[in-house]
């Protein structure tokens, strides 16, 4: 049972760091992304890829959070030139692309046969303890980025951040360039989904090109909406909240007679979206979110 729990805090911190991506980007810019997953799969295969060749796994993260930043820095060119709407296409589109890339080019990335035999972290410790050091390892660093992303909300550079998304014409108006600031929010955006990627590799220690569909990208959008956009804190209980409904609903087939597996995959999804319209109906601003207004 305890590994259990440990495996369900790991996944949920991971996608913790996912979402504290998205609020930098998002719930405080304004950025529509709909390509975080192609963040991901870059950190992912980069620390894979690495530390299966010897690469020191310190090194491996290190180039999996400067690859995946890197990969937003041409995205933030774009976004100067398109609105919110097209931008989100372009983002979604660049999040296939990286799949399709990963699935096409088999003499690097194994194609779908998918990568197996990745290190774990701190597998000399051997069973419980492996992940009970991996689970404090991925506990420290999301509070370094829930620390860093707070930092920055509340500097300078976080409150023109902000008025870059309440109103970027009056930004423009008073002098200011937005477009620095967008290629600056997107590349830490997606430097910490690079991370959250090779923590996700290391744990599972097997990656394929399906665990990176748009899904999981929706699924961070789920997140940072029931717990509040715009606050560190919305994308920690709203994460947390998602791991909870994503595994409660597991246990669904026991409560639904006469479902296959395939059938119930479909009905956790429609739990998890009835209640992402729930929220929205009767929470729109997120369990964090301002309790003032409706």
């Amino acid at each position: 049972m305890e590994a259990y729990l440990a495996a369900i805090a790991i996944i949920a911190l991971i996608y913790i760091l996912l979402a504290l991506g998205l609020t930098l980007q998002y719930g405080l810019t304004g950025l529509i992304n709909f390509g975080h997953v192609g963040f991901f799969a870059i950190g992912a295969y980069t620390s894979a890829l690495l530390a299966l060749n010897g690469v020191p796994l310190v090194v491996s993260f290190a180039a999996a959070a400067l690859l995946a930043g890197l990969a937003a820095w041409p995205i933030g060119l774009v976004s100067l030139r398109l609105r919110d709407d097209y931008f989100a296409i372009v983002t979604l589109g660049f999040s296939e692309v990286v799949r399709i890339v990963i699935t096409s080019e088999q003499w690097l990335t194994n194609g779908v046969q998918g990568i197996p035999g990745i290190p774990r972290l701190y597998e000399s410790l051997g069973g419980f303890n492996a992940q009970a050091a991996v689970l404090a390892t991925i506990f420290a660093v999301t509070l370094i980025g829930a620390w860093m992303i707070r930092r920055i909300a509340r500097s300078p550079f976080g409150r023109l951040i902000e008025a870059i998304r309440d109103n970027e014409e009056a930004v423009q108006a008073l002098g200011k360039d937005p477009a620095g600031f967008k290629i600056q929010v997107l590349v830490v955006g997606a430097a910490l989904a690079g991370i959250a990627g090779a923590f996700y590799a290391h744990y599972i220690t097997y990656i394929v090109p399906d665990q990176f569909i748009p899904l999981v990208t929706f699924y961070v959008w789920m997140a940072i909406i029931m717990g509040g956009v715009g606050r560190v804190s919305g994308a920690v209980v709203g994460s947390a909240i998602l791991m909870l409904f994503l595994e409660g609903s597991r246990f669904l087939r026991d409560l639904i007679p006469g479902v296959s597996e395939v059938e119930m995959a479909s009905v956790r999804i429609g739990v998890v979206g009835l209640l992402l319209i729930l929220f929205i109906i009767y929470r729109p601003q997120g369990l964090m979110g301002d309790y003032t207004k409706r």
